[in-house]
């Protein structure tokens, strides 16, 4: 993740430790080091969980941004390392953190474009409040046995159905809330494949695989590294390396 020049900005939280409340003063940002932080905000005396953070994942950028106080509480789930950044080390982490930097953004395009919706929404219907913000689609989760185009998870016997014409292959990130059409989260137990890490692309000459900008640990094909951006042609018994997560492409 290209973090160790920020070791001595290491803070440590026990599980079940507040790291802050909403309406506080703040001037840092996380990064999830180790372990596992909850996000929530308190509502009627009860606690509703907007976010689970892990290794790679960050939170508390606003106060950074912005100046503003927080908008939502943060709690250690489990023992957890942070790397705190304040304004004085914020140019030096989004330089040396390139995935970080494009997840910031994405984040920041998501909101502009929920709040351009909040708006039509709006002047639509005439009245005050959003339209309500639809659920989630769950994610295709590895399955033991099927048939048409798949990703097979080399020696486990499992496999992630390929559907449609274009299909982003990475982890589900909890910043953004993007969901990939093909979540590794499952197998990738070491979180070496990024949270946008590939697009698989349906061409009439057949299928290319493309490394998304901001993926980070590489992206193989057959032993090749593929260059960010490019489309490299897949075949049916390619051996697609994805990180450290391993899979064999079937057309």
């Amino acid at each position: 993740m290209g973090i160790n020049p920020f070791q001595n900005f290491m803070v440590r939280y026990g599980a079940g430790e507040r790291i802050f409340t909403e309406g506080d003063l703040g001037t840092t940002m996380y990064i999830v080091q180790s372990g596992k932080v909850r996000l929530f905000r308190v509502v009627d005396g009860q606690k509703r969980v907007h976010g689970m953070m892990e290794k790679g994942d960050f939170f508390g950028e606003m106060s950074i941004l912005e100046g503003l106080p927080r908008t939502i509480s943060a709690e250690a789930v489990e023992d957890s390392e942070l790397i705190e950044i304040n304004s004085m080390t914020f140019d030096k982490m989004i330089k040396g953190n390139i995935e970080i930097a494009i997840r910031m953004l994405r984040k920041l395009s998501i909101r502009l474009r929920e709040t351009e919706r909040r708006i039509e929404g709006l002047q639509a219907d005439g009245r005050a409040g959003a339209p309500a913000r639809p659920a989630p689609p769950s994610l295709p989760k590895a399955v033991a046995a099927g048939t048409g185009t798949r990703l097979e998870v080399e020696g486990e016997g499992l496999l992630f159905p390929v559907n449609g014409n274009e299909t982003l292959i990475g982890r589900f990130d909890p910043v953004t809330e993007l969901m990939p059409d093909v979540d590794l989260t499952q197998v990738d137990l070491k979180r070496s494949v990024s949270r946008r890490h590939a697009r698989l692309v349906r061409t009439n000459e057949g299928f290319v695989l493309t490394e998304e900008v901001g993926a980070l640990n590489g992206t193989f094909v057959n032993g090749t590294k593929l260059v960010t951006g490019r489309p490299h042609p897949i075949q049916d018994g390619d051996r697609v390396s994805f990180g450290m997560v391993k899979l064999v492409f079937k057309a």
